[in-house]
């Protein structure tokens, strides 16, 4: 989501402008949009590229002609300026990607549909003004995310942009390799290839060289301990994408989106995965995605393997998933929370597949604000392995994801993600198990004398609170009590509370075994198996109620006494 005030202030100014421009169709505009930025971003990415040169004492070969980047003909007049990217610029741009490149494929008949030259200039002032180069995150995915809502349709099939922390964190667990073919069968802007790109780049950069902004994102990926084979693969088969959006929008900012990455031929084509025209069997090592949530389905062109299984497509794509990927294959995928515990025989059916005929290895449930301000619904992330054997299942209960959980997003110190990224990486280590039992038992014990103090306290306040109220004019024994015993439990709780977080999130971590969830039928709801301990509450005992409903009594029979006494 577009967070930032004055990017989506920009982003308006700029929607105005081609509005007012004569761009009145909103997808002419978005596209627009999409070549100037891109274009933008390909001369920050040539000077990223010469700066890398100089650093590693390198020499610095150009990929792009000067006449063709953005410092160049940026600085024309008006009318020049337009004149250039046209007969220039765009002629150019058509032809970058090579001839196996999702890129040329739908850029072949790009065009600059810019007529006022003074429109431009003011296009290109603007997005010189949003500094994207200079953000802490990539915010291109955001940037059209925000411009897609203003068609209304954002979200209408289920289609939620994956926040881009989600995206790292999936791609980190699932820790794709060189060598292997990964796939998204519903790829939007292609968020998932490009992550596992830098990742593998990450992976694989002398240390000495990568540099790391405030947000945890590398920089200066460069590769250099991947050998020519392996670069080449990265480059020209690694990566494959799949989108349905007839429009070609998507496929065109995807496919820039790529290669703005480094990603030089990219491979992201036009197709409904679900159709029975995706035949593709076994293709891929990895999958990461987030296929749509109840998605329009045409169930007369299901996918043969497919038509019997349901018509609900969070479904499907966890069949299709299956069918793509080859033995041995890893998957990251997104699903609803209904998929966890849903009762129909698809959900079950479903469940029991990918946990008896596969390995499931992990779930990592979602809080339900992860996708606002689009949809409030809880999600989970699904980790499994193609054709091996579940014995048990291992989850993360996740509560925070370092942002506020309503419309706004805003960022908040509470993240399980680093947690979350640690568990899984040592999941299998007893060591690592051992350790963190250690820790539970250490809270534990001293967590039991303070909440036990602060039982004491409670009753002791409720004692207080009685006697205040019974008190005779004037006696402040009883009140003065009461609030300093009500102070030393708020000062009892402020210790109670960071010890309580520990312990709460060494509890987030589990394993639950197949036995166990076939015994709910495969039912995978983290809240179903997680271990929570409620801490004992504070009751008044009977005989005391009626003690003090007796000594109140008394009080009134006296008061009303005195009362009569006055009156007479």
């Amino acid at each position: 989501m577009l967070t930032d005030p004055k990017l989506r202030s920009q982003v308006d100014q700029l929607w105005d402008k081609f509005w007012t421009g004569g761009l009145s169709n909103p997808l002419d505009a978005i596209e627009q949009f999409s070549y100037l930025l891109f274009l933008k971003r390909l001369d920050e990415s040539e000077d990223r590229r010469e700066k890398q040169a100089r650093r590693r004492n390198q020499p610095f070969v150009p990929r792009i002609p000067v006449e063709m980047r953005w410092s160049h003909w940026r600085n024309f007049q008006a009318e020049p300026a337009l004149r250039h990217l046209k007969e220039q610029v765009f002629p150019w741009f058509r032809e970058l990607g090579d001839a196996e490149s999702s890129f040329t494929r739908y850029m072949s008949n790009a065009e600059c549909k810019i007529n006022k030259p003074s429109l431009l200039i003011e296009a290109c002032t603007i997005i010189d003004q949003m500094q994207i180069s200079a953000q802490n995150q990539d915010v291109q995915g955001d940037l059209y995310e925000y411009l897609l809502s203003k068609l209304n349709t954002a979200g209408r099939n289920g289609q939620f942009r994956t926040p881009r922390h989600i995206i790292r964190m999936m791609v980190q667990m699932i820790d794709p390799q060189p060598g292997e073919r990964i796939g998204d069968l519903a790829a939007g802007t292609c968020g998932f290839l490009v992550n596992a790109y830098e990742h593998i780049l990450a992976q694989h950069t002398s240390p000495e060289i990568l540099e790391y902004d405030a947000a945890g994102q590398p920089h200066n990926l460069v590769g250099d301990r991947l050998t020519e084979e392996q670069r080449h693969f990265l480059q020209n088969g690694a990566f494959r994408g799949y989108d349905n959006d007839s429009g070609m929008t998507m496929l065109r900012i995807g496919s820039m989106n790529m290669m703005l990455h480094g990603i030089e031929s990219p491979r992201f084509f036009y197709d409904d995965t679900l159709s029975k025209a995706f035949t593709e069997r076994r293709e891929y090592d990895v999958i990461l995605m987030n296929p749509p949530f109840k998605g329009a389905v045409d169930k007369n062109d299901l996918g043969d393997e497919l038509l019997d299984s349901t018509g609900k497509s969070e479904l499907l794509f966890l069949h299709l998933i299956l069918r793509a990927l080859d033995m041995g294959g890893r998957v990251a995928v997104i699903v609803p929370d209904g998929v966890l515990f849903g009762t129909s025989k698809a959900h079950i059916e479903t469940r029991k597949k990918i946990i008896e005929s596969n390995r499931l290895d992990g779930v990592v449930a979602m809080p339900g604000g992860v996708f606002k301000p689009y949809a409030g619904v809880s999600t989970a992330v699904l980790l499994f392995t193609r054709g091996a054997h579940t014995k048990r299942i291992w989850f993360y209960d996740m509560d925070h994801d370092g942002f506020s959980l309503d419309d706004k997003r805003q960022p908040v110190p509470e993240n399980d993600i680093p947690d979350i990224l640690e568990c899984w990486r040592n999941r299998t280590k007893p060591e690592f198990a051992a350790a963190r039992q250690t820790r539970w038992d250490a809270l534990k014990a001293e967590l039991g004398p303070l909440k036990a103090e602060r039982l004491r306290l409670e009753a002791e306040i409720n004692r207080l609170t009685f006697e205040s109220v019974i008190a005779p004019e004037g006696d402040t024994h009883a009140s003065t009590a009461l609030e300093a015993a009500r102070q030393q439990v708020s000062e009892l709780q402020a210790r109670i509370t960071p010890l309580q977080a520990q312990l709460n999130q060494l509890s987030r971590q589990f394993w639950v075994t197949k036995v166990q969830v076939a015994a709910n039928k495969y039912d995978l709801s983290a809240s179903r198996y997680r271990r929570l301990e409620q801490d004992e509450t504070y009751y008044e005992q009977p005989r005391v109620t009626l003690e003090r409903l007796l000594r109140l009594e008394q009080v009134i029979a006296e008061e009303v006494w005195e009362l009569k006494t006055l009156c007479d």
